[in-house]
């Protein structure tokens, strides 16, 4: 027969302490409740059931042939219940297991990456999975746990989005650029993104110079404006991080645009210890180098001659 839907699965453990004691007493003081709200809370479920579990005699409440086999079951599904609270407890605050980043590539390759043997070192039994995505992954569906984006997302109430700080961006091209006055920037060759990035905060910039300068070449991928810097091609508006580590010259000494850097997690992560240890690492790293990162370092070998 089925269970009638008005039956309360809370109902459980105080049928499985009555059936071991006896007593309502006895039962009232091992769960805390009083002996008339157990008699009520059983009739309710022995109505939901369609059932009759206990019997009274001069000795207390005896189980019926119904209520042995309703126990037998109940006592299965309820040690099951407590193992899955358990070992979910145990995963919560266990610092360990798998988390997925996703980012933009050159944050992984030229920042994150020297710093994950720090991560594991402190906490080895984590499994990174950093994955060079700029398109908007699930979290609903766990494909990432956090992302780091360019630019403030839009709302979503089933995120955390937090700014970390600021990337800089600053100009870089060949040797041959590097005593290039800021006054004649517009008369020499740039590489540029594609049409389809022109709503970058790189592109406005780029299009907001007078004169403009000729775009000499066009390419949709930032290592690839890395190289054909590195090749002579022309100037290009770059990451600090990437500009200088590349053997790039910086073309004057300022930082020319400041873009977001957002952290996003899923709203439920902050209850998890491998969640909450990955968010304080990302924190405490952006902290920790916030100059490089906002191009505020620049070394004395990589200065215009």
């Amino acid at each position: 027969m089925p269970i009638g839907n008005d039956f309360d699965w809370n109902d459980i453990p105080l049928i499985l302490a009555l059936a071991r004691g006896g007593s309502m007493s006895a039962t009232g003081r091992q769960l805390g409740v009083d002996a008339s709200t157990i008699s009520r809370r059983i009739a309710a479920a022995e109505k939901a059931l369609k059932l009759r579990l206990f019997i009274r005699d001069n000795t207390g409440y005896q189980l019926t042939d119904a209520g042995r086999v309703f126990v037998q079951h109940g006592e299965a599904v309820y040690g099951n219940v407590q193992s899955m609270l358990q070992a979910s407890s145990q995963e919560a605050d266990a610092t360990a297991g798998p988390v997925n980043i996703t980012s933009i590539d050159f944050l992984f390759d030229y920042w994150l990456l020297d710093h994950v043997p720090g991560l594991h070192a402190q906490h080895p039994h984590l499994q990174l999975t950093l994955q060079a995505e700029n398109q908007n992954l699930s979290f609903t569906r766990r494909e990432a746990d956090f992302a780091l984006r360019m630019g403030k997302p839009g709302a979503d109430a089933a995120l955390v989005m937090r700014k970390l700080g600021d990337l800089g961006f600053a100009v870089y091209g060949h040797a041959r650029f590097a005593d290039t006055p800021r006054a004649c920037w517009g008369t020499q060759p740039w590489i540029a993104y594609d049409d389809a990035l022109a709503g970058t905060g790189e592109m406005q910039w780029l299009a907001a110079m007078a004169p403009q300068p000729r775009r000499v070449l066009k390419v949709n991928s930032l290592s690839t404006m890395v190289r054909a810097c590195r090749a002579g091609v022309g100037m290009a508006l770059l990451p600090c991080i990437m500009g200088e580590p590349e053997g790039l010259r910086r073309i004057g000494a300022g930082v020319e645009l400041q873009r977001d850097i957002w952290l996003l997690s899923h709203r439920d992560a902050g209850s998890i210890a491998r969640f909450k240890a990955v968010s304080a690492w990302l924190t405490q790293l952006y902290a920790s180098n916030q100059d490089l990162l906002c191009g505020a370092a620049l070394g004395p070998q990589l200065l215009p001659a």
